[in-house]
């Protein structure tokens, strides 16, 4: 499937039996190309759709500058020769936010260099831009992002970079996801993240649509892999046998993981924990739990009938332990629980990691072990 043309066809010749979308990407001030920026179900094509994206359809131009027009059959524009053949060495793949950055590291291999956008020990709410992303943006082959909003810094380095020769896989597409908003709650198809410049669009979507943090939930990382694995392929296949190889053992590993951590938090079944934004549903809700959360997003301060409510959450469930980030201290939270006589625990969200912590996909494991040890902690007297 070729995903870069001399010629953007109509949507639905490219992808018959649904449309392309651009969802999870920030893209007002973009120019669609006639693209249908609604999304697709998840049950087209194929069953799990490829979030891939070729940027021409979202970067200004949709189309190299006319100071060099592409040639018939160039590499950027027309090529269908695997990203490996065409550059001669390995392929540089970016990612965004840390979870990403395993997953695809874990998908590639040996195969393509991975680096991501964001340095170590840095997370969607705090990234700022720098000179060598653009560079990096205008290299890259091949651009790996979470979606449902998370990304909302990436639309201006887009539009900066104007490299219509970059292909974005959307490791987003295809998971049901949860609403972010408490007051409306519950599980909802995938629909379209806002635009850049809406006033709900923050960098890291908090508070209305969905939920971005799908990655806590084992069995939707296993749809991420293969989502990442679908699309690698379709951008190298040389590499496409490393590529299935590599995603049907990690993904193994994310279901073991999945049955392990369902046996240990099941005698949790139907209890409420306390953690202190709301990055938690998604691994709740796949091991009957029900999170509670002080704020929507940490930026936020807690109203009085925040603190209210989690303190009743807090009684009712006889918890010892309110669950935060590591690293993110939080005086109200830390109040919070000297006042109710619990403690802070971490609660790892995997999205601030350090450099060491990025360059090994096991991360995600030990951190989702360590991750169930501290909910069992939380109600231990």
């Amino acid at each position: 499937m070729a995903l870069r043309l001399p010629a953007l066809p109509r949507p639905g010749r490219l992808f018959p039996r649904g449309r392309l979308s651009t969802r999870g990407l920030p893209t007002r001030g973009l120019p669609s190309c006639g693209l249908s920026a609604r999304g697709q179900s998840a049950r087209s094509f194929p069953t799990r759709l490829i979030g891939l994206i070729g940027l021409a359809a979202l970067l200004p131009g949709c189309a190299p500058p006319p100071s060099a027009p592409p040639s018939q059959g160039s590499a950027t524009q027309g090529s269908t020769a695997p990203i490996s053949a065409r550059s001669g060495q390995r392929p540089l793949l970016l990612t965004t936010v840390a979870p990403v950055t395993l997953f695809t590291r874990a998908v590639a291999g040996d195969c393509a260099e991975v680096r991501s956008l964001l340095p170590p020990g840095t997370g969607p709410h705090g990234f700022q831009s720098r000179p060598q992303d653009l560079l990096a943006l205008r290299r890259a082959r091949v651009l790996v992002i979470n979606g449902l909003g998370l990304e909302g810094f990436l639309a201006p380095l887009l539009r900066s970079a104007a490299s219509p020769s970059l292909t974005l896989i959307d490791s987003s597409r295809g998971v049901s996801t949860l609403a972010s908003d408490p007051e409306h709650a519950g599980e909802h198809a995938h629909e379209p993240a806002p635009e850049a410049g809406d006033p709900h669009q923050h960098g890291h979507q908090h508070g209305a649509g969905p939920n971005p943090h799908i990655w806590l939930d084992p069995l939707r990382a296993a749809q991420q892999v293969e989502t990442i694995r679908d699309g690698l392929i379709a951008a190298d296949p040389a590499c496409a046998e490393g590529y299935r190889r590599r995603a049907a053992a990690y993904g193994q590993a994310l279901r073991s993981l999945d049955a392990e951590l369902a046996g240990q938090l099941r005698p949790l079944r139907g209890r409420s924990f306390v953690v202190l934004h709301d990055f938690a549903p998604y691994f709740a809700q796949r091991y009957g739990l029900r999170a509670e959360f002080l704020v929507v997003s940490p930026e936020q301060a807690p109203s009085p009938s925040d603190l209210r409510r989690v303190s009743e959450a807090v009684r009712r469930s006889g918890l010892r332990v309110l669950l935060s980030p590591p690293g993110e201290a939080n005086r109200v939270f830390d109040t919070l629980a000297r006042d109710l006589g619990v403690r802070v625990a971490p609660f790892s969200p995997i999205e601030v990691l350090s450099a060491e912590e990025l360059a090994d996909p096991g991360t995600y494991l030990r951190l989702q072990r360590a991750n169930a040890v501290a909910l069992r902690n939380a109600f231990t007297p």
